[in-house]
This record gives structure tokens, C-alpha cells and sequence, in this order.
């Protein structure tokens, strides 16, 4: 069953992990007034809508409607239990934990996989192929290749490279000795079955070993190189409940910081064209694992980045690898521009030929997403293409336009010009390109990816109807905002009174930890929350007590309306059981006088 942990364990796990530099982990966060304000994670966010009060150590999305402490936060962004997050919000900030107590029967049980323990077996892996690559006998011939890339010693060793050697059970056999079980290597993606036997190998062989990290640093998976001729030549670790590389940029622990406070972020594809960069002291670089850009990098980069700048090759593959990247980013609200690289050039060679300067200045110059589109629909005419051919270019314009205008990302004034530019080359009137984007503008608001604030809204929580449901959140609205005022509660109802099952659930925890300390503030209460259901209902009773004030004649009606509605209970209960004593006297009288001879059975 799930452990549970001691108060004080919890509260000091609390107070070690500031819920600003946690959430700013995940979220490029602002000042604004006494709060942070950035981006939730939790919904399609464009308009920041979450809220950070460092005072207070909450947060709270006023779109979607979550909240709550750190734990909530972590809970949530990671798909973690209670436990799980105390765990891994400890190891974070360096505090060695006891086993925890038993949980009581009936608790949740944890997944069949911690996502803690994947990380601790992936950060053990990553350690085991950095040894095999500093080994003088194995590693030496893979060390002479690094610096042929040049890539220097200092750059390996802060990407922590690794080596897995030219064999099927290397890593397996390392793992046995440290008695790691077989389950979590699997669960991990490092060890596969492989036909006909289905015998398990290791699944990175022969390869220098790039480790993937999450923007907290937490090692999540791996890349491989291949050191031979055989087999193909990058391979990425399977998905795990850490891993998944549509969602997973290499390079955003080192380089979030500098995306922030540059604004811009600058993706490329591969691994080395990442390490080479940084190396060169462009700090602001991703790359995307050797896949094709997604929406889920998109709304990764969108927490930190206010414009993305795409480096592809020159090539046709790149060429439309980049412009299916401009179709996500339009459609997720984002400022994308993108550069070309010379042919036959990669990122990293292009930085060791032209240097850091010249980088940058391909940077600066990218074209934003018009032109790029603009460019492609020119030449399509200009090379005298077939009707069907330019019949396809100017569908991917008009796409382009439509998407642009749904999204908001295309000034009217600017789209009347592109569209009067449109006009004169395919020889329709402006009038008639207007008709067909307000059809094309509204068919995409009924795309998946359209979805209003409202629809964004999170699933709302059973919290009772009627006044007696009322007088309940009341109560707690003002405790939450008041603790103080338990005194006067506590003399009048216990928290057995509150008969919604999620309010009954935040009474109890409220009314324990006010029965030991009056003064306690609102984030040890959420502490002792466990699930992210009840966070947030606890932050938004707090809200919404905040907002009405009034707390001393509002706790006291609310208190008097519960004990009327209890009062009307008893006098119910009470005349219910008057009325079936009434009935089985009848009925006991009725019996009786049809059967005398049964009045002694029982």
C-alpha cells in the first residue's frame, strides 16, 4: 500500500522546495504585483493564467481551475501518488527520508512503476556508461572520436556522454550486481527482449551514450550512436511513464535559463548540433531528439520562449520537416521564424567552419513564417509548375493565412496586404480570397486543437447542493482564510457534521490540524491533502472565501443554519422511527389476530 509520512517530515519536505522555483522549473514565470504569473501546464494556455503567491506558497489557474501547494504542483505536472512526490520533492532539495508508515486499509495503491525509481535506475545508467567511457581499455577509441568531433573534454563531461560497450548483457550483468531488479531496467527502456527466445539484452550496444534530462535535471532516457556500421544510426530509449520524445527536448536544463531571458529559443535536430552550440556559447539551443518538430515541443518551449527560431537543413526533407513545424507553431499561438543552413551543412559543422558571430547572425536573420510560406508559393509559379502543383501551393498558403487568423497571430492590416499580394498572382479578387478564409477560419475552429476557456475548464467537483450543503463551505471558506475562528467552531459542530464526501474529507483535515495549532497556515493544510482533487478544492474555497470577507457574520449564520438543518434531521430521524415502531405494532397486532398460536415465535 501507499506510505504515509510524518507531519513534521512533510513540513520540513515543504519548506525546503520554494513553490516558486519548483513551478519556475516548468513554467517561465513573471513577476506581476505581489504574485508570479505564467503559463499553465495544466490546460492549452495562451494568456498566462496561473498564478504563483510566494507569501502564501500556493498556486492557483484561474482558467482551468486547479491549485494547491508544491506537492499539488509536482503531484500533477509528474503523474506521482502522495508519497511518491514527498519522495521526490526530498531527494531534490537533499533530505534523507525513513521508510514510511503503513498506509491505512483502503488507501490508493501506487502504479505498478514508481517514475521515481525509473530515474533513480536511468541517473545509475548514465553513471555505469560515463565509467565505461572514461575506462582506459574501453573507452579510449570512443574518447579519440569525441574529440575528433571536437567536442571538448569539458563539454562531455558536463552532457554526462557515456559508452555502452559492443555487448548484448553489459549493462544487465552490471545491474544484477547491484541487485537492481530485472522489472525497473525494463520498465526503463535499457534492457529488451528480442526474438525468437525473447531472451532480454541490453538495449543500447555499441553506441555512444547521449543522457535525455528533464528541465529539473532528472535523467528521463537516453540516445545512442551507433560506433559501427551496423544497425540504425541513432536510437532514442523506448517510452516510459518518464520518457517520451515527442514531448522531451534535449537541452532544456541548460539551457532554460538563457531561452528565458533571451525570449528566444532556438531548436535544432540533433545531439551534437545542441553540445556544439552551447559549446560555442549559444546557451539558448534545443533539439528534438532527431524527430520532427511536434505540439508537444511547441507547448514545452511556449512556457519559456516567447519566439522560437527553427534551424533546418537545406534539403527538401528539411525543408518540409520545417514547414510542417510552422503549422504547429501558428496553430499553438507561437512566434516562429526560421533559418536555413547552407547545403549539406549541419548546425554543428557550420558552427566549427563560420564560428560563433555568424551563428548568430543566421539567427537574426530568419524569416518569419509569411515569408517562408510566401517564398515557397512564388517559386511554385516561378518554376512553371503543373496546375496541380500550384493548385497545392496555394491551398498551403491559404491554410497558412486561415490558421493565422484563428489563432490571432496576423494583424488585420498586414493580412489585407499579403492578401492583396495573393490576389495578383493567382488572379482571384480580394473579395473572393476573403470568402474562402472566413470558410477556411471557421472549419478550424471546430479543430481538436480549438478549445475555448470553457471547454478548458477542469471536471467540476460534487460540492453539494442546498442550504445545508452552503452552510458547510462557508464554514470552511472562512477557516481557510480565518483559522482563529476554529475556537468558536469547534464548540459548536465536529467535522462529522459535514455530510458531502469532499467537504467532509477538507472539514477533517482542517479541524486536526486547527486542533493543534490555531495559527497553521494555509499551506500546511494543503500538505496534509493527498490527492490534487482535494488541493483544489481547498484553494478555491480559499479564494472564494477571501473575495466575500464578512467572516464573523458569515461563520455565524453558517453556523446556525447547520445546526437547524441538523435540528430538522433529528426531528426527521426521530418521527421515522416513531413511524415504523407505529408500523410494526400494527403489523405485529395484525399477525396476531390472524394467527394467535405465533405470538411466542420468533
Amino acid at each position: 500500500m501507499a506510505g504515509r509520512f510524518d507531519n513534521a517530515i512533510i513540513n520540513q519536505v515543504q519548506q525546503a522546495n520554494d513553490i516558486v522555483d519548483i513551478i519556475s522549473e516548468h513554467v517561465s514565470l513573471v513577476k506581476k504585483g505581489r504574485e508570479m504569473v505564467g503559463l499553465c501546464p495544466f490546460h492549452d494556455d495562451h494568456r498566462p493564467s496561473l498564478y504563483v503567491n510566494p507569501a502564501k506558497q500556493i498556486f492557483k489557474c484561474f482558467a482551468c481551475g486547479v491549485g494547491g501547494s508544491v506537492f499539488t504542483f509536482v503531484q500533477m505536472r509528474e503523474n506521482l501518488t502522495f508519497p511518491q512526490t514527498i519522495q521526490r520533492l526530498a531527494e531534490r532539495a537533499g533530505i534523507k527520508l525513513a521508510p514510511p508508515k503503513t498506509a491505512k486499509q483502503g488507501d490508493q495503491e501506487p502504479p505498478d512503476i514508481d517514475p521515481n525509481e525509473l530515474a533513480r535506475v536511468n541517473a545509475w545508467a548514465a553513471k555505469y556508461f560515463q565509467r565505461n567511457l572514461y575506462d582506459a581499455k574501453k573507452g579510449k577509441p570512443v574518447l579519440d572520436y569525441i574529440a575528433e568531433r571536437q567536442i571538448i573534454s569539458e563539454s562531455a563531461k558536463k552532457w554526462q556522454l557515456g559508452l555502452a560497450v559492443d555487448s548484448q548483457d553489459d549493462l544487465l550483468k552490471a545491474a544484477k550486481k547491484k541487485t537492481i531488479p530485472t522489472k525497473l531496467l525494463v520498465g526503463a527502456g535499457l534492457i529488451t527482449s528480442y526474438p525468437p527466445d525473447n531472451t532480454l539484452h541490453d538495449k543500447f550496444v555499441n553506441r555512444l551514450m547521449f543522457p535525455i534530462t528533464d528541465v529539473t535535471g532528472r535523467v528521463i532516457g537516453f540516445g545512442g550512436r551507433t560506433l559501427s556500421e551496423t544497425g540504425a544510426k541513432y536510437i532514442n530509449s523506448p517510452t516510459t511513464p518518464l520518457f517520451d520524445k515527442s514531448n522531451s527536448l534535449y537541452g532544456l536544463q541548460q539551457a532554460r535559463h538563457q531561452i528565458v531571458s533571451t525570449g528566444t529559443a532556438v531548436v535544432v535536430e540533433g545531439y551534437t548540433d545542441c553540445i556544439m552550440a552551447h559549446q560555442f556559447g549559444c546557451a539558448n539551443v534545443v533539439a528534438t531528439l532527431g524527430t520532427s518538430f511536434t505540439a508537444g515541443h511547441a507547448r514545452i518551449l511556449r512556457r519559456y520562449a516567447k519566439k522560437i527560431v527553427l534551424i533546418f537543413d537545406s534539403d527538401t526533407a528539411g525543408i518540409e520537416a520545417a514547414n510542417r513545424a510552422l503549422e504547429i507553431c501558428l496553430a499553438q499561438r507561437i512566434d516562429i521564424k526560421l533559418a536555413s543552413l547552407p547545403q549539406g551543412k549541419d548546425p554543428c559543422d557550420f558552427l566549427l567552419t563560420a564560428g560563433k558571430d555568424r551563428f548568430e547572425q543566421l539567427v537574426d536573420s530568419a524569416v518569419d513564417v509569411f515569408e517562408f510560406k510566401w517564398n515557397r508559393l512564388t517559386e511554385s509559379f516561378s518554376k512553371d509548375d503543373t496546375l496541380v502543383d500550384n493548385k497545392a501551393a496555394i491551398e498551403e498558403f491559404l491554410q497558412t493565412i486561415a490558421t493565422s487568423l484563428w489563432a490571432g497571430s496576423l494583424p488585420p492590416i498586414e493580412g489585407g496586404l499579403i492578401v492583396n499580394r495573393l490576389s495578383k498572382i493567382i488572379g482571384l479578387s480580394p473579395k473572393e480570397i476573403n470568402t474562402e478564409l472566413r470558410r477556411r477560419v471557421a472549419r478550424a475552429a471546430n479543430y481538436p486543437h480549438a478549445v475555448s476557456p470553457e471547454k478548458q475548464k477542469a471536471q467540476t467537483v460534487d460540492l453539494g447542493e442546498g442550504f445545508f450543503a452552503a452552510a458547510q463551505r462557508e464554514i470552511l471558506e472562512v477557516l481557510l482564510n480565518e483559522p482563529k475562528m476554529f475556537e468558536t467552531v469547534k464548540q459548536k459542530i465536529t467535522a462529522d457534521v459535514f455530510d458531502v464526501p469532499i467537504l467532509k474529507q477538507i472539514a477533517t483535515i482542517l479541524f486536526e490540524t486547527l486542533d493543534a495549532d490555531i495559527n497553521v497556515p494555509l499551506k500546511a493544510v494543503l500538505a496534509r491533502a493527498e490527492s490534487a482533487e482535494t488541493s483544489n478544492v481547498i484553494v478555491e474555497l480559499a479564494q472564494v472565501g477571501q473575495e466575500k470577507g464578512n467572516f464573523q457574520p458569515r461563520l455565524t449564520g453558517a453556523l446556525d443554519a447547520v445546526q437547524r438543518a441538523l435540528g430538522q434531521k433529528r426531528k426527521s430521524k426521530i418521527k421515522a422511527i416513531e413511524d415504523q415502531t407505529r408500523f410494526l405494532q400494527r403489523f405485529s397486532e395484525n399477525t396476531a389476530k390472524q394467527n394467535p398460536h405465533n405470538l411466542g415465535m420468533t
